[in-house]
């Protein structure tokens, strides 16, 4: 695999404390940070860390399920369900070495639910989760909101969690451990390098369990072009890392960034980190008929499932695109012992 250049820098740092007291500070703090990085720190976010790892016992407890348990509840196109090394980067072509759950609020979650005997209590604590993070995500719909000079629930509204058409989904994750006693093999990635669909993601991690490295400097939501200077970004005790997504940016008139981020591959064994990993991803996604569109309507305006069709489609068009191109390293490299 190819060595990876680095950036020494750090993402910003905001704190949600006093939230309405400080709402213009902190509209401030977050428009910059949406302009630039396009990833930032969450701190005194009003979720405790004792919730928090609450949550990630009881993710743990779905995934230390067989996969036949597991598969009774298998991934829908409704973007509800449980996948386990199926997701395919077009960064990559490769799949990424994980399992992940995704629930919703409403009846997209039909059928989705594990019986309540195989683990008592996980859809009440899922959903009082993901309650939580949808408030912290309001908040910041505020501030994005004045910054682009929305009315204040401009983006509160058209992610209603109450609504059947709503789609914001929480993931979460298990990266499978890595034997660090054994090459890693070729093609191997915990995550390829992507970018998230959706209004902004609010991820949550485990203190020591790093692997999350980003990459700025995408200039249109409709362009896939990646960098070559990452930068880690270490998981810290109750600490929420957001990025924008695809959708923010188109609806900013790409104002702000949706940047390109990955799970490292874990390499060396005295700096890596090769255990599992957890984490948990809240991605705000607009209900399906919210209107899409900048305040300068540099985009024409689609709807909510619209966009997030579109974005697909140029994930398959890239998907397609890096498989033909590895097929064709491919058969050069046999040609070439072929002769």
């Amino acid at each position: 695999m190819a060595s990876t250049k680095y950036a020494d820098r750090s993402i910003p740092k905001i704190s949600l404390h006093d939230f309405s007291a400080r709402i213009d500070e902190i509209t401030a703090q977050l428009i910059h940070a949406a302009e630039t990085d396009g990833f930032f720190g969450l701190v005194n976010h009003g979720i405790s860390l004792p919730e928090i790892e609450n949550m990630f016992a009881t993710s743990e407890s779905f995934f230390s399920l067989p996969d036949e348990t597991k598969a009774t509840v298998p991934f829908t196109h409704l973007n509800s369900g449980w996948e386990k090394n199926a997701q395919i980067r077009p960064s990559t072509g490769q799949p990424d070495r994980k399992e992940s759950y995704q629930m919703q609020f409403g009846s997209n979650m039909d059928g989705c639910w594990l019986p309540e005997s195989t683990i008592p209590g996980f859809k009440d604590t899922s959903l009082e989760f993901m309650r939580k993070a949808q408030a912290v995500s309001e908040k910041l719909m505020v501030c994005f909101a004045r910054g682009l000079g929305f009315e204040d629930d401009y983006f509160i509204k058209a992610h209603d969690i109450s609504r059947k058409e709503s789609q914001t989904v929480l993931r979460l994750l298990h990266y499978f451990e890595v034997d660090k006693t054994v090459p890693v093999p070729e093609g191997y990635y915990r995550a390829g390098a992507h970018v998230d669909w959706d209004f902004v993601t609010l991820l949550f991690q485990r203190a020591g369990q790093s692997g999350l490295e980003i990459c700025p400097g995408r200039e249109v939501s409709t362009g896939f072009g990646i960098g070559d200077l990452w930068t880690k970004v270490e998981p810290a005790p109750g600490e929420i890392v957001c990025n924008i997504g695809d959708l923010l940016m188109s609806w900013s008139d790409d104002r702000f960034k949706s940047t390109f981020h990955r799970v490292k591959t874990p390499m060396d064994v005295e700096k890596d980190y090769f255990g599992p990993r957890y984490s948990m991803a809240f991605f705000n996604q607009p209900c399906t008929d919210a209107v899409i569109q900048g305040p300068g309507k540099k985009y024409p305006a689609v709807t909510g499932k619209e966009f997030t069709q579109a974005a697909m489609n140029r994930n398959f068009a890239a998907l397609k695109e890096k498989k033909a191109q590895l097929e064709e390293v491919k058969s050069s490299a046999e040609a070439a012992i072929a002769a």
